[in-house]
């Protein structure tokens, strides 16, 4: 399978409703009898793109991608006037995970995230390892204080202009609190415009620190006033509270993947995510395999060629 690959259609889709109120969209593509994989998007508040179903082989993978709360397809969605991020917690999302699982019947699956899904599918894995044949991991994260701290306050000192700009938008009145936690209080004003400048503003950032890797282009998707709105709203909800996780609770629990084989695969250009996080999280899961890639940031580079041949040795038929 090549980058080239053109996008398959999806075999079915659906929705999971969710006892709490959510419509929770999935949708499989592949071979119904390869080996079964669950795709976990980043952000949080990403979605699962079309694009995304170009990394499953379409001869060996059945893969099933899902939009997490709040985003894409799902709904409602963060965005809404009257959103309420009350029952969007990592919990709830590895709830919806497992009962799409059962819904769909599959006993056992590869987990495959990217960026916030690194963190997501971890911690999923780390409270159900029994349903999981195997990791592929991307860009690792592990969402803790000391990484929301990093890309929020510290990585100031390496973009100083850019980051004067994120921390000037702040209005008086909440100058007192941690930049995400005003950015949050911001996304949520009751004056739209306020709303608007901290979803730009916090998109535009985003932009900035997402890598060093010479080239890196702004994400157009960040043109879209509805989209920014969404994303900024969950980011911003999942950070300020550390992915609703104690802190160092992945790295600690580590010893919970004994027995499941994974590879992780990182940018050495990466400084959103500091290779150190995949690094260390190797050092305690003795079964995963830790690949560097030198051309690559927070994506770009060869990553989508090293992934999908992860994905090609990882994914196993249960």
């Amino acid at each position: 399978m090549s980058a080239s690959h053109p996008v398959p259609e999806p075999l079915n889709s659906g929705t999971l409703s969710t006892s709490d109120g959510h419509e929770i969209y999935w949708e499989s593509v592949g071979n119904p009898d390869g080996a079964p994989i669950v795709y976990l998007h980043g952000g949080p508040g990403s979605g699962a793109t079309p694009g995304a179903r170009r990394f499953f082989d379409p001869d060996q993978h059945h893969a099933i991608l899902f939009d997490q709360r709040g985003s894409g397809r799902s709904r409602p969605l963060a965005s809404e006037p009257d959103a309420d991020l009350s029952t969007n917690t990592t919990a709830h999302l590895i709830g919806d995970i497992e009962e799409l699982r059962e819904l769909l019947g599959i006993e056992r699956w590869t987990v495959f995230g990217l960026s916030w899904g690194t963190t997501l599918g971890l911690a999923y894995a780390q409270r159900f390892p029994d349903r999981v044949s195997g990791l592929v991991l991307g860009f690792v994260t592990n969402t803790s204080r000391r990484e929301v701290e990093w890309v929020t306050e510290a990585m100031g000192r390496v973009f100083p202009e850019e980051w004067d700009r994120f921390r000037s938008t702040v209005p008086a009145d909440v100058q007192h609190l941690r930049l995400v936690d005003a950015y949050a209080e911001m996304l949520f004003d009751p004056d739209p415009d306020i709303q608007e400048l901290a979803a730009r503003e916090w998109c535009r950032w985003e932009d900035t620190h997402v890598s060093l890797m010479p080239g890196a282009r702004p994400n157009p998707r960040y043109e879209d006033p509805t989209f920014r709105l969404q994303f900024a709203r969950l980011v911003t909800h999942y950070w300020r509270n550390a992915a609703f996780l104690e802190d160092g609770e992945l790295l600690q629990n580590a010893d919970r993947l004994s027995g499941i084989p994974g590879v992780m695969i990182h940018g050495r250009y990466d400084i959103s995510g500091p290779l150190d996080i995949a690094w260390n999280l190797n050092q305690r899961w003795l079964e995963s395999e830790l690949q560097v890639i030198d051309d690559a940031g927070h994506g770009g580079g060869s990553t989508f060629e090293v992934i999908a041949d992860a994905l090609r040795r990882v994914a196993r038929e249960p």
